[in-house]
């Protein structure tokens, strides 16, 4: 077996190998008992701290491609490096150490190292560090290193409450680092009440031996209140018995749908007591919601207008194309508002001309997108009235200006005889026997606008406004 078949061996064992070099101050090391070099050049150092000769790379040096990187930071208190003495050599490093026990990140290994004889290039020294059972938990350092800098707050913490583990994200939480709080108690940082809600869940995850997913609360260093979702399941830490817990912080999301919910009851509060006739259309025009004023104005129940498609309520009068045409443009997002006027029918098949206004309405969680339509002017409610001429309208139009005969005839360049023959049928239609009765019937059946001046027709006077 060659080298690089002995290296491709021990990579996939339980244990770290290192060679050194003095001079150079490079650094090559394997072996899988660490998943990066970062962790395996700290654990050199660890060893180099307590031995006091173990020579590393020195900083400000940088080793070969793919022969590992120079140590990032010392060992961390409480890690551990090995105990007993190695009787050093002249460059400082122990001439030869049999097998002893350290640990590392509560992590146990048996190491073993040397100095590297020969000539002054080959001083440095060589060593193996094999993980031993016996204390910490498996896989405990690879998952430490996983999940140190992940965003999920994660935490590790005994049956009494004390924490054993946690990362930078679950202290972060608490506004404090994972220093400070590994080795505390959970009620040093949370409230009494939380922490009694906290030490039950403990308990019901030991007790019943699985996972347990759930929403909490807790409070946050600023007094405001926090909520996280997550999981929270039973291991095995060392000798421990432990809860595990992961989580995601959802303040801000759950702070989000607070603020929607709030202000979806403004808008029905709003809807419901403003009395303004009002329906939220879908895009294809069916009624998904409505005020009760608008239930109200079509003279149905509110569960008869919800469902039904808005064309069902529009009489068949010039502004209904104009309205379809400007509901095409909502729909396909050209424009964002309207306004226009609209002839409705209601539920006793009475007319009534109304100003409503379009708006789209943005898709949201759970809804498509649709149009607002809220009704802002309303016209006097009456029976259909026989379908005029645009030369009848006309008429009536110059009749509420104050014309006679001669000078309606004059404007319509139309005979004598020709108007007398329209204002007849226009008495016979609107059921009026002078002239004021025909203006104001014009007014009252919503034919002229009362809006205008000089008289006009609705349809002409209230064009579809632009967005």
């Amino acid at each position: 077996m060659d080298e690089a078949d002995f290296k491709t061996l021990l990579a996939r064992l339980p244990v770290s190998w290192w060679e050194t070099d003095a001079d150079s101050g490079r650094v090559r090391s394997g072996g899988g008992a660490f998943t990066d070099e970062h962790t395996a050049h700290r654990f050199l150092e660890a060893l180099s701290a307590e031995a006091g000769g173990l020579p590393t790379a020195r900083r400000g040096d940088s080793a070969r491609p793919g022969e590992g990187a120079r140590p990032g930071d010392g060992a961390r208190p409480g890690d551990g490096a090995p105990s007993g003495d190695g009787a050093p050599s002249s460059d400082g490093a122990p001439s030869g150490v049999g097998p002893r026990r350290t640990r590392f990140e509560g992590r146990t290994f048996d190491v073993t190292w040397s100095a590297r004889g020969g000539d002054a290039g080959r001083r440095g020294s060589r060593g193996v560090a094999v993980e031993v059972g016996g204390g910490a938990p498996a896989g405990a350092g690879a998952y430490a290193s996983f999940a140190d800098l992940s965003p999920a707050a994660m935490f590790v913490r005994d049956a009494a409450g004390c924490y054993v583990w946690a990362n930078h994200a679950y202290a972060h939480l608490y506004g404090t680092t994972r220093d400070r709080m590994v080795g505390r108690h959970l009620g040093e940082f949370d409230a009494p009440d939380d922490a009694a809600r906290f030490l039950a869940l403990d308990d019901e995850v030991l007790t019943g031996g699985h996972s347990l997913r759930h929403t909490l609360t807790y409070r946050r260093p600023d007094g405001s209140p926090g909520h996280a979702a997550g999981y929270r399941f039973p291991v095995s830490w060392g000798a421990l018995r432990c809860v595990a817990g992961t989580y995601v912080d959802v303040s801000e999301y759950i702070h989000a749908l607070e603020g929607r919910r709030r202000a979806e009851e403004d808008l029905r509060a709003l809807r419901d007591h403003s009395g303004l006739p009002c329906v939220r259309l879908s895009a294809d025009g069916v009624v998904g919601e409505a005020s009760a004023a608008a239930a109200e104005l079509l003279r149905l129940r509110p569960g008869d207008l919800v469902g039904s498609p808005a064309d069902a309520f529009l009489a068949e009068t010039p502004e209904r194309a104009a309205l379809h045409a400007a509901w095409g443009e909502l729909t396909t997002g050209r424009r964002r508002n309207a306004q226009s006027s609209a002839v409705l029918v209601d539920g006793d098949r009475r007319l009534r001309r109304v100003w409503v206004h379009l708006s789209v309405v943005n898709r949201t969680r759970g809804r498509d997108a649709g149009v607002w339509a809220v009704v802002t002017r309303l016209g006097l409610s009456h029976e259909p009235h026989p379908a005029l001429t645009p030369a009848q309208v006309r008429i009536l139009a110059l009749l509420a200006a104050g014309y006679d005969n001669a000078g309606v005839a004059a404007a319509l360049r139309l005979s004598r005889q020709t108007v007398d023959y329209h204002l007849a049928r226009l008495r016979r239609l609107l059921g009026a026997a002078t002239r004021p009765a025909l203006v104001a019937r014009a007014y009252v059946l919503g034919i002229l606008s009362p809006h205008s001046w000089p008289p006009r027709s609705t349809t002409a006077a209230h064009p579809l406004s632009p967005a």
